[in-house]
């Protein structure tokens, strides 16, 4: 009975070892992400679906500053498992506004005037349920309320440069380019009615509204200047 009982003691010890040894890898991984979560990130390894104005857009970047750090030309062309600057390199500088220097290397040339903000309209007939820099939701928007299966349209004229749901917290997104200063963003949708690439114009039906924070109908709707999130609702007509 004794040597059964050490058999089955051995066993188990050895089967316990092996189920740490394969969780392993994922609490290693669990930790990576939480530190990373606090520490401000150098650099990101581009994903399956990805584009430079989603990888923009969650690390809070001007699109044109990663196409301008990593020597990406337009930044069009991205693919899986290459590695992104997310930090000017040594002795070029951030863009603060877009400038002759920034866009041709004369320090010379006079700035060029920032592109001025499109003539929004709202994305969504519903009231704002949560304005912008409240919470639930990411902070960097406006939770416009409605109904599941409203129609959701561009805020103003441009064109698809993301359309998908890898943004973790913003479920089904789009992001519409405007001009080089602004973008805009439509989150949490059911469906969504347009592809990368599609030029779209002011009012046009997008997506349809799905479910947000607290799974109730709502719209994320989002304005960037430079990269820079801004409140929406400097913009938009009043109600």
């Amino acid at each position: 009975m004794q040597a059964a009982a050490t058999v089955m003691l051995n066993r188990s010890s050895v089967l316990s070892a092996m189920l740490l040894l394969a969780l392993l890898p994922g609490l290693l991984a669990c930790g990576s992400r939480t530190r990373w979560d606090h520490t401000p990130r150098e650099q990101h390894i581009v994903r399956t679906g990805e584009t430079l104005y989603s990888i923009a857009w969650r690390y809070s970047k001007d699109p044109d500053d990663l196409a301008r750090w990593n020597k990406l030309g337009d930044g069009s062309l991205i693919h899986p498992g290459q590695v992104i600057r997310l930090q000017p390199p040594p002795g070029m500088s951030r863009s603060a506004g877009k400038t002759a220097s920034d866009r041709q290397g004369s320090d010379s040339l006079p700035p060029i005037p920032a592109d001025p903000p499109p003539l929004w309209d709202w994305p969504a007939a519903g009231r704002v349920a949560v304005n912008f820099g409240e919470r639930p939701g990411s902070g960097t928007g406006i939770l416009i309320a409605g109904s599941a299966g409203d129609t959701v349209r561009a805020a103003a004229a441009g064109r698809v440069v993301y359309a998908g749901g890898g943004l973790i917290g913003y479920g089904k997104l789009i992001i519409i380019k405007h001009n080089d200063t602004y973008l805009s963003a439509y989150g949490h949708n059911a469906s969504l009615l347009v592809k990368e690439g599609e030029t779209i114009r002011k009012n046009q039906r997008i997506a349809t509204m799905g479910e947000g924070p607290g799974h109730e109908p709502r719209l994320h709707f989002e304005i960037r200047r430079n990269g820079e999130p801004v409140n929406p609702r400097q913009f938009l007509p009043a109600r």
